[in-house]
């Protein structure tokens, strides 16, 4: 049986002030084989907070995949902060794919930001006031763009990372009136539609860790604040395609 190593966290939250979050380049390369980081990678989105976290990215023995949260949005500078990263080695994820090889195993990752709008019976729709369609038209088009990247993955291994939750199982703990700001279920659809073997996401600093989409994909919330640690690492046995922790 083959396992498939994953460290993955989310929500780390770097300042320029900031040390390691990432914990030591040694601890990595004797737990993971690869490192996925689902979004809120920065405070405030600015370059310099970019670059901080860029020279622990560059450092990482195993290959680094990422994608944007909110706040990596909040200073107008996303294209900046994909490109620090970028220049660092890590790939970074916005609607696309790509492909690790560990050992003789392909992994396929799709990853977007993702986007809010709630879950069935309290969501939002496409109807109203321009504004109101244009939240809803966004999270479609990224959900709509993960889909299509699963779809086109011809791998062992199928992982979708987002920042927002696709399910409301991993928001639990969160207060209900924040839930349509946290997530949304168009993003859980893709992941079935699109036949992902492990869903993460971040962005949930007080939700529940594991739950499952409405086709039983696997979804993992690797929030920093609610793991307490550099990173949780989960193992796919290639044979079963089984999720476990540690």
């Amino acid at each position: 049986m083959t396992a498939v190593r994953i460290a993955a966290v989310g929500d780390v939250h770097v300042g320029v002030d900031s040390g390691r979050v990432l914990g030591r380049p040694e601890q990595l390369a004797t737990t993971a084989d690869l490192l996925l980081v689902a979004g809120d990678l920065t405070r405030h989105g600015t370059p310099d907070e970019a670059r901080v976290l860029a020279e622990e990215i560059g450092s990482a023995p195993v290959p680094v995949v990422m994608v944007l949260g909110n706040h990596d949005y909040e200073a107008d500078a996303a294209d900046e902060v994909r490109a620090v990263f970028e220049a660092a080695g890590a790939t970074v994820l916005d609607g696309d794919a790509t492909v690790v090889e560990v050992g003789a195993v392909r992994v396929g990752i799709a990853g977007t930001p993702g986007f809010g709008g709630g879950f069935r019976g309290a969501s939002c729709s496409e109807f109203g006031e321009p504004m109101m369609k244009q939240f809803v038209r966004r999270t479609r088009s990224m959900a709509d763009a993960l889909c299509h990247s699963l779809t086109g993955l011809d791998t062992d291994v199928r992982i979708a990372m987002t920042h927002y939750s696709p399910i409301e199982a991993t928001l639990e703990g969160e207060r209900l009136e924040i839930y349509p700001f946290l997530g949304s279920y168009l993003l859980a659809e893709a992941i079935d539609t699109g036949g992902a073997h492990l869903a993460l996401h971040g962005h949930a600093h007080r939700g529940a860790r594991a739950g499952c989409t409405p086709c039983g994909v696997p979804v993992r919330n690797v929030a920093q604040p609610l793991i307490g640690r550099p990173f949780t690492v989960l193992r796919v046995e290639t044979d079963d395609l089984e999720v476990l922790e540690g």
